[in-house]
């Protein structure tokens, strides 16, 4: 079946969809002859555009301002200036006319500044109405002020003010209703009636409180104005205005509340705060875009009104709780039939009261958490006489009693809270709940000052039940209580730590702490060693950090059971070698589990806390690093911690030496060094042959840093020459030699000892040369130098690029 037309058919229809093309063509060449006569009026017509071919084009001169833009600044600027010129007319002293000549010429012009715009808004002027209309606003403040000068200087200044605020902003707003056109009187009425009641009450003498109700009612009547008025800026300045003026007053009679000494003086500015309370919820309930901020500054508003009043009669601890409940009450509104952003409002309005009552109550988790810290420089110096006297630091625990009463009541309503909560934010305050509560439970011994030993022991079993929770706080099917498990693995172990530092009081208690600790932690990493890994909880890590602070308090209890029999701390340092003994054992057992390597690691921290503990007997020492080195070669037996293993007991094993040379005063270290570093050459001579691919520092790197490293510490404390022009010597031929036969271990040996050695012998003649040059020079050398460097920073970084490249080939 043929479906190409035939060629008379094409032509045809190739024919018609030019005609097509040329029509459009012709269409927007006209329209664009047309925007250049626009854009170029004063241009001379160009010759006819031929329909089949484009026009030359014509360049455009695009002005850089428009037409409004430059009459909008012309007439603001002379409205300024008017103004300005108004303004100095009146304030200051101008040619023979008296201050009364000068209020009559002031007023004539006021009068013909306000019926001016009429005039203009007829004729279509209206920008420049609106800059007329603007100054006379300012005429008629000037006005007032003259009045004031001529006819009624005894006046109250500040009654005076008042009165005329109020009735500028009625003439202002008649003004403005009469020429509706103009955009400017009616939001500087609104702004201005501002003022007057609160002046008045100033100038009347009136306290804090009378000021507040006439903030309040000043709002009121902005509020009115936003429901009824119709201009829209007139509506959204009178929205910020009631904000802030509701605002203002809402905070007086707050600072009142909470400062009352009594209950009649606490009623005075509840009663306003209350007032406030309910024209916030009526805002809330009538006015839906800001339902959420006015219900929410109407919950607040009821909440210090309410314990306000329960403030002055109970002590400052319940006067929290009332406060707290006072909030708490708020969320009872969830059931009412309001709107559901001013329910949420009212909501985050009791929220803030909990943030603020648990606020009040961190100083004493603080403190309950950082003053075990300080028994760590007094270690079993006696028991204290209570829980107070163990932490060391009084935040006020007077006032603090009621603290965990009110993180028990903070975490009950975050579980009250849990069913009405998005899915995505339940689990969150599950979480949270979980801390306040191991919070109240943990400051309850200073709270209420039990003895120390009651103190240690509800601790001990706080950390016993968080860390339960942890382990098996994931039962709950969908991961809900993963949050959960995470918050209170992460309280047990924090616990853990505090009690172990509480228990250092006494003897006893640290033992019997730190054993409880340990299998408390071994438990519970064995415990999760069948944990079901989820998305929202894995297992592992949290087994790994069990089993590392496991490891941590076996190195404590074995420490704490040495000094207790009364063996000197030199003599514990090998004692704690056992804990990573164990653990490479351990670490054997458990091969690749992921567990293995966080505790072989933490163990390793023993072997540190070792060689601290032996520091100043260099004997000790030494042992301490032999231990460890075999503890290291033990396990780089294993293939997967045979490299790092391997190069750790190397560099032990060498370390020891050393130590051991310098303990046993040897002064001259090659007697003992030389001998090893044959043999270990031999071996690594052998090693190569066996293993070609073997690296040089494997091979030969223990060897010649056996001898070279102590001879280069002995040379730099030895004052002759023999020793350090031989040590030069023999790094000259390593580095040579590692050049020769291309191995990266003898150059960079060699060539560092040999460059420590040179400036070992160098720096007394350097020192001479330094103080005998000018000060000035070094700094100038030093700049000139950075700008050397600089010229060639390029150059230097390809040769140190070819400098690692030809290392890095090495073996």
């Amino acid at each position: 079946m043929e479906n190409v037309p035939r060629p008379a058919e094409e032509l045809a229809v190739l024919d018609g969809e030019l005609a097509r093309i040329d029509a459009r063509r012709a269409q927007l060449l006209a329209r664009r002859s047309y925007l250049l006569t626009l854009l170029t009026p004063a241009a001379a017509p160009g010759p006819p555009v031929p329909p089949g071919r484009p026009g030359p084009p014509v360049p455009v001169r695009v002005p850089e301002t428009s037409p409004p833009s430059v009459q909008n600044v012309l007439l603001a600027l002379g409205g300024v200036l008017l103004t300005v010129a108004a303004i100095a007319f009146t304030v200051v002293s101008w040619g023979p006319m008296g201050t009364g000549g000068r209020s009559i010429v002031l007023g004539t012009v006021t009068l013909a500044a306000l019926a001016a715009p009429a005039a203009l808004l007829r004729r279509g002027l209206t920008s420049t109405a609106e800059a007329v209309g603007a100054l006379a606003l300012v005429l008629t403040v000037l006005d007032a002020y003259a009045l004031y000068r001529v006819a009624l200087p005894e006046t109250d200044p500040l009654g005076y003010t008042a009165t005329a605020c109020a009735v500028l902003a009625a003439l202002w707003a008649g003004y403005g209703l009469l020429l509706d056109r103009l955009r400017a009187p009616l939001p500087a009425a609104v702004l201005t009636a501002q003022l007057p009641l609160s002046l008045w009450a100033l100038a009347a003498g009136a306290g804090q409180l009378t000021l507040g109700w006439a903030l309040l009612a000043t709002a009121v009547a902005d509020i009115a104005l936003v429901l009824r008025a119709k201009p829209a800026p007139a509506r959204s300045i009178a929205g910020v205005t009631a904000w802030v003026t509701g605002g203002w007053a809402l905070l007086i009679a707050c600072g009142l509340s909470v400062t009352a000494g009594t209950v009649p003086d606490a009623a005075r500015p509840g009663l306003l705060l209350a007032a406030g309370a309910a024209l916030g919820l009526w805002v809330a309930v009538r006015v839906p875009a800001v339902a959420f901020a006015a219900a929410l500054v109407a919950g607040l508003a009821a909440i210090t009104a309410t314990g306000g009043l329960l403030r002055p009669s109970v002590p400052i601890g319940w006067a929290v709780v009332g406060y707290l409940l006072c909030g708490a009450a708020l969320l009872t509104t969830v059931r009412t039939p309001l709107p559901v952003l001013a329910v949420r409002g009212l909501c985050a309005a009791a929220g803030v009261s909990v943030a603020g009552a648990v606020l009040w109550a961190l100083p004493a988790t603080a403190v309950t958490l950082l003053g075990p810290m300080s028994w760590a420089d007094r270690v079993w110096s006696g028991a204290p006489g209570g829980a107070r006297e163990a932490l060391g630091t009084d935040p006020g625990w007077s006032a603090m009693t009621t603290a965990p009463l009110v993180l028990l009541i903070a975490a009950a309503l975050l579980v009250a809270a849990y069913g009405r909560l998005p899915a995505s934010s339940g689990p969150a305050a599950l979480s949270g709940a979980t801390a306040l509560g191991w919070a109240a439970v943990l400051i309850l011994p200073a709270a209420l000052d039990l003895g120390y030993a009651a103190a240690v022991a509800i601790h001990l079993a706080l950390t016993a039940g968080a860390l339960t929770l942890a382990v098996y706080g994931r039962r709950v099917a969908g991961g809900v209580w993963s949050p959960v498990a995470t918050t209170a693995m992460v309280c047990a172990l924090v616990g853990a730590a505090d009690v172990a530092l509480l228990a250092l009081a006494t003897e006893t208690a640290t033992l019997i702490t730190l054993g409880v600790l340990l299998a408390l932690l071994c438990g519970g990493a064995v415990a999760l060693n069948t944990a079901v890994t989820t998305a929202a909880f894995a297992a592992r890590p949290f087994q790994a950090l069990l089993a590392c602070a496991a490891v941590g308090a076996a190195v404590a209890l074995l420490c704490a059971f040495c000094a207790s029999a009364g063996l000197p701390r030199e003599t514990i340092a090998p004692v704690a070698v056992t804990v990573p003994a164990a653990a490479a054992l351990l670490g054997a057992r458990l091969r690749r589990h992921p567990v293995a390597l966080p505790v072989e690691l933490t163990a390793a921290g023993a072997g540190l806390l070792a060689v601290a503990l032996a520091s100043g007997h260099p004997e000790t020492v030494a042992l301490v690093l032999a231990l460890c080195g075999v503890v290291a070669a033990g396990t780089a037996l294993r293939p997967e911690r045979r490299p790092a293993a391997g190069y750790l007991a190397a560099a032990l094993f060498v370390l020891a030496t050393w130590v051991r040379l310098y303990a046993s005063d040897v002064a001259t270290p090659e007697a003992y060094t030389l001998p090893v570093t044959a043999l270990a050459l031999v071996v690594g001579v052998l090693r190569r042959r066996g293993d070609p691919e073997a690296s040089s520092w494997t091979a030969y790197g223990p060897g010649i840093a056996a001898t070279l490293l102590p001879s280069l510490v002995a040379a730099w404390g030895d004052t002759h020459w023999l020793r350090p022009l031989a040590l030069g010597v023999a790094a000259l031929a390593v580095t040579l030699v590692g050049a020769r036969l291309r191995l990266q271990a003898l150059l960079v040996l060699g060539g560092t000892v040999l460059a420590l050695d040179t400036l070992h012998e160098l720096a007394p003649y350097v020192v001479q040369v330094v103080g005998a040059l000018p000060r000035w020079l070094p700094p100038a050398l030093a700049g000139l130098l950075l700008l050397a460097v600089g010229a060639t920073y390029e150059r230097r970084l390809h040769d140190a690029r070819r400098l690692r490249e030809s290392l890095g080939r090495m073996r």
